[in-house]
């Protein structure tokens, strides 16, 4: 199901909200109408969560069905909500970096993080989300969270990603899939959408073409 909201006009929907194939993390104030259209899109439960004091996220915390993993900062209190909520396996990123959403994408075959971040990360994934990690930039970005929306049935990358940058989508996340934009020629897709297999959500100025290409990049046309 492909659906289009903005979040108090923001279309930045993936750099507020997490998900997995069972749960979407979002912000405390989302308005409850938001909130169900996510469970209708999604096929899953919402649970309301700050990460790090802050309502992104989207930005800070990356899963698969195995687990997340979130940004070092997340607090005590946080992860207490967290685990209360059924979230048993979500560990803080060991690294420098706090925007865990911007530099991670994974989905249950395998996962691409910036080359910047330690071999100790890198293993800290592997065990937590439980795939292979391959450290790469994609359209020569690092922000690999930012640029790609994958799901276990297929991918979204930046519309600057070569023929390079889609096979090692494919061989590391175990999908195909396409290059493309979302709202009206952003190339920011892992940013501005959310997804799994079930759904995937996009903000309101998202044209006809581009949801076409989302549906069929992301493996819904056979559900519509």
């Amino acid at each position: 199901m492909l659906k289009r909201i903005n979040l108090t006009g923001n279309p930045n929907l993936g750099v507020y909200i997490a998900v997995n194939e069972d749960v979407a993390i979002v912000p405390n104030n989302i308005l409850e109408s938001k909130e169900e259209i996510l469970k209708e899109a999604l096929d899953v439960d919402v649970v309301k969560c700050s990460i790090a004091g802050s309502n992104l996220a989207g930005a800070l915390l990356v899963g698969n069905s195995n687990g997340f993993i979130v940004s070092p900062f997340i607090y005590d209190r946080e992860l207490a909500t967290l685990k209360e909520a059924g979230i048993e396996n979500i560990v803080p990123l060991p690294d420098k970096y706090t925007a865990v959403g911007n530099i991670l994408v994974a989905n249950d075959n395998g996962a691409i993080i910036s080359p910047k971040v330690s071999e100790t990360a890198v293993d800290v994934i592997e065990e937590t989300l439980d795939v292979d990690v391959t450290q790469a930039e994609i359209a020569g970005y690092d922000i690999i969270g930012s640029l790609v929306s994958v799901t276990n049935k297929g991918f979204l990358t930046h519309k600057d990603s070569s023929p390079e940058d889609l096979k090692l989508l494919e061989d590391t996340l175990g999908v195909e899939g396409n290059v493309g934009t979302v709202n009206r020629g952003i190339p920011l897709v892992g940013a501005c959408s959310v997804s799994n297999s079930k759904g995937v959500i996009v903000g309101e100025d998202t044209t006809g073409p581009e949801m076409a290409r989302i549906e069929e990049s992301l493996g819904f046309l056979d559900s519509f």
